[in-house]
């Protein structure tokens, strides 16, 4: 039975419970010791005379390490792709990173759409873009961006607000059923699709 045991998921915990003192603490002559603790991105080594000392070492790293190779040539340069896991998830990239910085996104789409294309109104010469924040909600915003912070959350429409005249709608989903709005913040008046 022991056979069937990975011991290396065991080395962090094992490593961390050996007594180690704390190089901070060495420094400044106290008797600091490092000991495992839990915060919210997982385990790491803390020194016991916290708040006096704040001396902290991960255990695991988030660092784009190497999770499989997938035999796949690189697009860019010809060398393997290989599966990453990263700050926010996991992420297909070239095996010879940093030297060849290609990456792509495990939730492609099958067929690239091709969606309807609508000018930025704050700019005008920006074209609205799908992107998505690092937690996968959908939003839309100014290619231009740094120059133009022009964003909305829900999908955009062609038209004009009958009220204001604003040159962009949004898509909003109500229980009575999809209705357009105003892009402008300062109306948001809801007309009939």
């Amino acid at each position: 039975m022991s056979s069937k045991i990975d011991h290396s998921l065991f080395s962090a915990h094992e490593h961390a419970l050996e007594h180690q003192s704390c190089p901070k603490c060495q420094g400044e002559q106290r008797e600091g010791e490092l000991q495992l603790r839990h915060g919210k991105h997982g385990p790491f080594l803390g020194c016991n005379q916290y708040p006096t000392c704040d001396f902290i070492k991960p255990l695991h790293q988030n660092d784009g390490h190497i999770v499989k190779e997938l035999g796949v040539p690189c697009p860019e340069c010809g060398n393997e792709l290989v599966l990453r896991q990263g700050r926010y998830g996991m992420f297909i990239g070239c095996s010879h990173y940093p030297e060849c910085h290609h990456i792509e996104s495990l939730d492609q789409p099958k067929e690239e759409q091709k969606p309807e294309s609508h000018s930025c109104p704050e700019c005008s010469e920006g074209q609205l873009v799908e992107r998505k924040t690092r937690f996968g909600k959908l939003f839309y915003a100014c290619d231009n961006y740094p120059k133009c912070k022009f964003a909305v959350n829900l999908p955009p429409v062609s038209g004009s607000c009958e009220k204001c005249g604003y040159p962009l709608l949004v898509e909003k989903k109500l229980a009575s059923g999809v209705k357009q709005q105003c892009a402008d913040r300062k109306c948001h008046h809801i007309q009939q699709s």
